[in-house]
């Protein structure tokens, strides 16, 4: 029987070499993306591991460090984030004590004092960047590269700058350390190790899994579709295999091989492909920087587990599809119209709704609990648009039946109430994808649209915030840390940057006033004390300038420089003034100093390393649109997989939607030819070919996006306690283009219905 399977898949004529070459196209696609996926897990471990050396003196345990040599001299360590155009540079200051100080992976050696080493990336943006903007920030000069070992991807920007030890004991963050830490941010806790840098590859490895799970839907439809090629044809040629003396198990056998070799040549060209693609997938920014191409790897149980698990895959996805053509010997000429679905299919579809309702207010703090809550619930609302996608094809081909007198819609309608599995089959791909598209587009919309800048624009986004607060005391209410005011040389050279607009300190404030944008509830604590601002300084900010009138000075919130952009900040149109004089104001002590600038890259970087060099023993400060740019970047990264699902979904359910139109056409012949030689013109056919598949499309589209937007609006209300915004004319544009798109690939099927129907079709056989 396999030998017989083999020569019927392999010389089985071009209806056979074309359901081959389908089968094993996708097949190809699923192993593709399966392999990506896998390797972006891997690859992601991988940036993970390479973090975990900066992650060095955050206060981790014992059992997270190297173990250090007896005669380890200490080495001073200071971890710092600088910026640079929107980027953020990871800053090393180091101080050897002694020759056996720990070395960082990727140095040759420690840089002493007036040295310093940068990865490539970076080195290319000090080479091509004035040094007023950039290199002066860092003292001394360049004496190597840091290696491809302590760096994430290939665009890392880090710099290891040395310096002495009496210099560097200086910086009240700096700690002695005697080895370089292992612990990467997976294996941080919370409570053994304060992780400063890093990504959770758990959390990247959930969404991969999610996405993972959204596309092999479409594909899985896809080679089921395409196994069913020619079914009326095959049920004839194993019926007459019956009557010949073959076995039910035979038939089985014979349909096996045919899939299991069309999924063993669609694996092995799907290796190919990821192969040749991997230089174009290090390229996706999911984890903040791209991947190293070599980092894109498989492991043995990854390449066992695809080779595997996908041709037994495909084997059952076809043995399922095929399950109808396993007739009896006489089963052909007895076939009966199917019996209706019963409106129990809509149950799944409604328990994955009611699943994700109750999450509201019930939703784990544990990242592994919230995988548990809601990744069931999603897969069960995928699963349910499957399983009731033909019911409510039957009720919309019923209303169409049931409402109109013309041929078409009358014969479209009544062959989908008949059928209507089949007539939903076509479109199954097309409902998923849409379904998906929805709830992307409403949770990632909703995300952005509450944590994006407002209104103001490219100036509030282009302000410098140097924060020099290092908390608050809950006793007093008051900001921990200050500096000293900027001298009159360091603000006229701030004033002198071209772009800059003004200057801004934010003093401590001896007054005690309250902090005015404070809308905290009432209890023991008492509320945080307002900082002190000039309002000749204030009138030059972008956004939030009004002062009482007449005022010299004002109250202002303690974090001015966020410009009220966070969808919890409600600020007052005008800051109350303070009794104090300009003259005594100017000489109190800094929290916070705001520098607007037009948004210029230039004047950015030039303000910012004149503070950065100012106060040398502080964070380098950011821009607002940083700030909220750090703050979403692995948001963005979420937006880039869900376009990525968005822009392969939709061309498989295509395929999908072509293939399933094309073999109901061919399996169908006969009954269309019969339809002609009575006398029905064939753009009457036309239209109920077309009708046939847009009913089940337009009806089941509608709940699929109702669904879609309803997922979305329990996941961000249960998580983020959101509600979701109306999309943007790019999603309409999406969901348009996908369906004249679709209806497209019907019409393009419809030339072959004039080839199939012709008189020689109908004759006896």
């Amino acid at each position: 029987m396999i030998r017989l399977g083999l020569r019927l898949t392999l010389s089985g004529g071009r209806e056979a070499a074309a359901r081959l070459a389908v089968v094993a196209a996708a097949v190809a696609l699923g192993v593709g993306m399966l392999l990506s996926i896998l390797a972006a897990i891997n690859a992601t471990a991988t940036q993970n591991s390479r973090n975990a050396w900066l992650n060095t003196g955050t206060g981790k345990s014992a059992s997270g460090q190297s173990v250090a040599k007896a005669d380890t001299d200490p080495l001073w360590w200071l971890l710092r984030a600088d910026h640079f155009d929107g980027k953020t540079i990871g800053r090393v200051d180091v101080a050897a004590t002694g020759p056996n100080s720990p070395v960082p992976p990727g140095l040759s050696r420690l840089p002493g004092p007036g040295e310093f080493y940068a990865s490539p990336a970076l080195s290319k943006i000090l080479h091509s960047t004035p040094a007023a903007e950039l290199a002066d920030r860092y003292p001394g000069h360049q004496v190597g590269t840091v290696g491809k070992a302590a760096l994430p991807g290939p665009d890392s920007l880090v710099v290891v700058i040395g310096h002495s030890p009496d210099q560097l004991a200086k910086q009240h963050d700096a700690t002695r350390v005697t080895s370089i830490t292992t612990v990467t941010p997976s294996s941080c806790d919370g409570t053994n190790c304060r992780v400063r840098t890093g990504i959770d590859s758990r959390g990247i490895k959930l969404i991969l899994s999610v996405a993972g799970t959204a596309l092999i839907f479409p594909v899985l439809i896809l080679i089921g579709t395409a196994t069913r090629l020619a079914a009326a044809r095959r049920e004839q040629r194993f019926a007459a295999m019956r009557l010949v003396g073959a076995t039910p198990r035979q038939i089985s056998m014979i349909s096996a091989v045919e899939s299991t070799v069309a999924a063993v040549i669609g694996t092995a060209v799907g290796f190919g492909l990821f192969y040749l693609f991997r230089t174009q997938l290090a390229a996706v920014n999911l984890t903040r920087t791209p991947y190293f191409a070599s980092d894109l790897t498989l492991g043995t149980s990854n390449v066992l587990l695809v080779s595997v698990a996908v041709p037994v895959g495909a084997a059952i996805a076809a043995r399922i599809a095929l399950r109808r053509v396993q007739v009896s010997p006489l089963g052909v000429t007895r076939r009966v119209t199917p019996r209706p679905p019963r409106v129990y299919r809509v149950i799944p579809l409604v328990a994955g709704i009611a699943e994700l309702s109750y999450t509201i207010g019930r939703v784990p703090r544990s990242t592994n609990g919230q995988i548990w809550v809601f990744v069931p619930g999603i897969l069960l609302v995928l699963t349910g648009l499957v399983i009731a996608g033909p019911w409510l094809t039957m009720a919309g081909a019923r209303v169409l039946a049931r409402h109109t007198s013309r041929p078409a819609l009358l014969v479209a309608g009544r062959r989908l109430a008949d059928d209507p599995k089949a007539g939903f089959r076509a479109v199954s791909g097309l409902v998923l994808a849409l379904c998906v598209t929805s709830a992307a587009v409403g949770i990632i919309g909703s995300l952005n649209a509450e944590r994006s800048i407002p209104q103001a624009g490219r100036t509030v986004a282009g302000a410098l915030d140097a924060h020099y607060g290092q908390g608050f005391n809950r006793t007093t209410g008051r900001q921990i840390g200050r500096v000293p005011p900027l001298s009159k040389a360091a603000l006229g050279d701030l004033n002198s940057v071209p772009g800059v607009k003004g200057v801004l300190m934010i003093h401590t404030n001896p007054l005690g006033t309250t902090d005015p944008a404070h809308r905290g509830p009432q209890g023991s604590a008492p509320p945080p004390v307002a900082g002190l601002a000039s309002c000749t300084e204030l009138a030059k900010m972008p956004a939030h300038s009004a002062c009482a009138s007449g005022a010299e000075a004002a109250s202002v919130t303690q974090n001015y420089g966020s410009f009220g952009t966070y969808y919890w900040e409600h600020w007052p149109t005008a800051w109350p003034a303070a009794g104090i004089s300009a003259q005594r104001l100017a000489r109190l002590p800094v929290q916070e100093i705001v520098v607007a600038t037009n948004g210029s890259t230039s004047a950015i970087e030039r303000a910012r390393t004149i503070l950065a060099n100012t106060y040398p023993d502080q964070d380098v400060p950011w821009t607002v649109g940083e700030a909220h740019a750090e703050s979403g970047a692995q948001l963005a990264g979420y937006q880039q997989l869900a376009n990525v699902v968005i822009l392969v979904g939709f061309p498989i359910a295509g395929c999908s939607l072509a293939v399933s139109v094309a073999g109901g056409l061919r399996d169908r012949k006969r009954p269309f030819s019969l339809l002609r030689l009575t006398g029905t013109q064939l753009g009457v056919l036309r239209r109920v070919v077309l009708l046939e598949s847009a009913v089940p499309l337009l009806v089941v589209a509608v709940v699929a996006i109702g669904m879609g937007f309803l997922v979305a609006q329990l996941f961000v209300q249960a998580q983020f306690n959101y509600s979701i915004r109306a999309p943007g004319i790019q999603y309409y544009a999406i969901v348009l283009a996908g369906l004249v798109a679709s209806l497209g690939v019907i019409a393009s099927t419809m030339p072959l219905l004039r080839r199939i129907t012709g008189p020689e079709t109908a004759r006896n056989e």
